[in-house]
């Protein structure tokens, strides 16, 4: 048990890192909160809310995907190298994959009961 206890701290750890250190994270919390917040307004049922989760969970640990793969390039490759360069814009890439899939599900779900309330 006390393994798997310091495993989560650790995992927390990586977490506040990428949270302090990626301007990117920090926005993708901010508009996990928002959603949150619009999600609650518009008073989503279980399923809908299951699928927000998701969405949200998958751009959260795309970003921190991509946030490892970026301080792991850095380390192998402090100077700019052209490999390195696609390892790095691949796992942004799919961080942007993620946030546009996200946002079409927000849309979907969010967006007829948010039209409805606000006209």
């Amino acid at each position: 048990m006390l393994r798997f206890v310091r495993s989560a701290w650790l995992a927390l750890s990586g977490i506040v890192f990428a949270i302090r250190t990626e301007r990117h994270m920090q926005f993708h919390c901010v508009a996990a909160v928002i959603v949150i917040s619009l999600g609650t307004l518009v008073s989503l049922n279980i399923v809908e809310w299951a699928i927000i989760c998701f969405a949200i969970t998958l751009v959260i640990s795309a970003e921190l995907v991509n946030t490892a793969i970026e301080q792991a390039v850095n380390l192998a490759s402090p100077e700019r190298h052209p490999i390195a360069k696609i390892a790095k814009d691949v796992a942004a890439g799919a961080v942007l994959a993620a946030v546009f899939g996200s946002i079409i599900v927000g849309l979907l779900i969010i967006g007829p009961p948010l039209w409805h309330l606000v006209f």
